[in-house]
């Protein structure tokens, strides 16, 4: 599992609109991964809407928010567009990401699903790791005050 202070991989994911986007494209901002288990379940709909209202914030502190799910970028598409969702939304559909990151999660009486572990990585402008929040209980929310502090903090 990667580390506070250390470089996040340089992970490459996929758009809704099927386009291909690494984390070293942000470099000199703040970004939020919020990585969530699965589109259209109620806390990870209420965590995504969470962000996209707190979302002028951190726009005027350069600081960028990326959803990130194991979903297909079809349904992250619908899942984006129904809740007017106004920040990328990111697919690991090979599950690439959530293994480098360590936040696999295999679904309960689903043997060999994996899904992503409700986490929330903040990188700083150099791209390293500079909070870290792992939840193992799907239904738990991130602390989001801590992570607008911590947002604050680097910008």
């Amino acid at each position: 599992m990667v580390e506070i202070g250390e470089k996040i991989p340089d992970l490459e994911l996929v758009d809704t609109d099927l386009k291909k986007v690494k984390i070293s494209d942000f470099k000199g901002k703040v970004v939020v991964l919020a990585f969530y288990p699965a589109a259209f379940t109620s806390v990870c709909t209420k965590e995504m809407c969470t962000f996209r209202d707190s979302l002028a914030k951190f726009n005027d502190i350069n600081a960028v928010v990326l959803g990130v799910s194991v979903d297909p970028p079809f349904s992250n598409k619908a899942f984006k567009d129904y809740n007017k969702i106004n920040f990328p939304i990111l697919s690991d559909y090979n599950r690439e990401a959530v293994r480098k990151l360590g936040i696999d999660w295999e679904f309960p009486n689903l043997k060999g699903y994996i899904l992503a572990k409700r986490s929330v990585f903040i990188i700083d402008k150099d791209g390293k790791v500079a909070y870290k929040w792992v939840s193992d209980d799907p239904g738990k929310e991130p602390p989001y005050s801590e992570i607008e502090e911590k947002i604050k903090e680097l910008s």
